[in-house]
């Protein structure tokens, strides 16, 4: 009894020995922070944003419990560009070679950057990444797929990596944890050629429909996986290749792991899903679910996800101490490459809500997107804030949250919005660039935007999707238009002017 009651005394005097510690110094214990990264979910998918016919009730929640931001960018319709910006804190368009990468490119971010989470580690934070990366892997010569795959995340801010190194409709087919291949067998070698088929009698998507349970709509007809024809050819690696049905599954045990591990010390997750991006592939929970389609039944998985990710945090009592924000890496696309329904069955649903384009496009629909930002007793939560953010902004305001300075010549691009992040204020930026497909360049300040000529398709004729782009200049009120129907150009040379040379001089910093 008196070595309990004694034990019981230690610990007072250790827990007021930690408190004054902190009552001194000021120090605050860093929140955790997990960017929950979704992959063409448009701004209208999701039921909180008041569009969808598809209930998603854990993202809602999400929403109800913390801030939904209504006028927020991701830097570009497409997603290695905008996945670029958000962890360097750069638009991607100043960098050449930031395009959409096919499966083999090198890693296009170059290791001598300070990332977004290596900031944060210099911070304190251990740093990790789940999910898809299309950011390329490997040096010039591209990635070893059967040794060491260097460089990649490990080697630009990350502790640890689990990734899909590209897209789901790209070879490899195959996982990678931190350096190398999983359940890789070196006696089944992976190669992988995106100029040319590596074996002439493997089947492929166009000379063996009959092979395949989800056909092609427009290319994806190369080599055979999983019964899903892909971009590229890949032969070898038979032990290593995925099952798209456990996408979700496989990425939440990853991501439970990693929050088990570090739950005592400050962590930053990049949950990156592959939901709902092609070939929509739903686990048999969720097939036939939505009344839908694939693509439906992915949204009810990527709402699942999301569910099990708050879980994990409320078993560790880490949910008042984590930053929770939920994006998306560009806007809503229908037919991207699989007969999968999601045209036919797409009924009322309203994918980019109110807004125009999609993917790949100049338009609204193609860069602004769902943001949700919820911290437990941090953020009031249930409401909406209609400040202008851009996604390029998360490395400065996670920089001042963290307490750590941005380092010169980093993050060029990228200010200091915490407060607006917060839901502290909704001062919106004084003006934000959003890039298309083929680098078009639009420009926001306050409620106008321009588009910059351009000599681009007016729509992408295989995802039917229009791309705004026009031989001459566009301008639109968005408080008064939102839909971009009326373009003011004649009516307001002197904006266009005026925004024109705002852009000029955007492009020459």
């Amino acid at each position: 009894m008196r070595i309990i009651i004694s034990r019981f005394f230690m610990l007072l005097i250790v827990s007021a020995s930690f408190t004054s510690v902190h009552a001194q110094t000021g120090q605050k214990p860093k929140p955790n922070i997990v960017l929950i990264y979704t992959d063409d979910l448009g701004y209208g998918d999701i039921s909180s944003y008041g569009t969808s016919a598809i209930a998603t009730p854990n993202i809602d929640r999400l929403a109800a419990t913390g801030v939904k931001f209504t006028n927020a960018h991701a830097t570009s319709a497409t997603c290695t560009p905008s996945r670029f910006s958000l962890l360097t804190g750069k638009y991607a368009w100043r960098k050449a070679g930031t395009g959409i990468a096919p499966g083999d490119a090198s890693l296009i971010i170059p290791v001598n950057t300070t990332t977004l989470p290596g900031m944060l580690q210099k911070a304190g934070y251990n740093t990790a990444v789940i999910g898809k990366w299309h950011l390329g892997l490997g040096d010039e010569k591209g990635a070893d797929w059967n040794g060491k795959i260097t460089p990649g995340p490990i080697e630009i801010g990350f502790n640890y990596s689990f990734l899909i190194p590209a897209t789901g409709d790209r070879v490899p087919c195959v996982f990678v944890e931190n350096h190398h291949v999983v359940n890789l067998d070196k006696n089944d070698p992976i190669k992988v050629s995106y100029t040319g088929p590596l074996d002439p009698n493997a089947p492929t998507g166009k000379k063996n429909p009959e092979l395949l349970k989800m056909h092609p709509s427009h290319g994806h007809d190369m080599t055979i996986v999983n019964g899903i024809s892909r971009i590229g050819y890949m032969t070898g690696g038979k032990s290593a290749l995925w099952k798209d049905e456990d996408f979700a599954d496989v990425l939440v045990k990853k991501a439970k792991a990693y929050i088990t591990k570090n739950k005592s010390n400050p962590f930053f997750l990049y949950f990156s899903t592959h939901d709902i991006h092609v070939p929509r592939v739903a686990h048999e929970r969720f097939v036939g679910k939505s009344g839908m389609g694939p693509r439906g039944d992915v949204l009810l998985q990527l709402d699942w996800t999301v569910g099990q990710i708050e879980e994990i945090l409320a078993k560790y009592g880490l949910s008042d101490n984590t930053l929770i924000i939920f994006t998306s890496d560009n806007g809503q696309v229908i037919d991207d490459g699989y007969k999968d329904e999601a045209v036919e069955k797409l009924g009322n649903h309203k994918p980019g809500g109110i807004y125009r384009g999609g993917k790949y496009s100049a338009f609204e629909a193609g860069t602004r997107v769902p943001f949700i930002v919820k911290w437990n007793g941090k953020i009031k939560g249930g409401v909406s804030n209609d400040a202008l953010f851009s996604q390029v902004d998360l490395y400065a305001s996670l920089a001042a949250l963290a307490d750590v300075p941005v380092e010169a010549s980093q993050a060029p691009d990228s200010k200091n919005h915490l407060p607006v992040l917060l839901n502290q204020s909704n001062q919106s930026r004084e003006f934000l660039v959003e890039q298309s497909i083929n680098s078009t360049l639009s420009l926001l300040i306050g409620k106008w935007k321009y588009i910059e000529p351009s000599k681009g398709p007016q729509i992408n004729k295989d995802t039917n999707t229009e791309l705004g782009n026009l031989p001459e200049p566009q301008l639109y009120n968005l408080a008064d238009d939102p839909g971009e129907i009326k373009n003011l150009a004649t009516v307001y040379p002197d904006r266009v002017k005026e925004m024109k040379q705002k852009l000029d001089l955007i492009k020459q910093q």
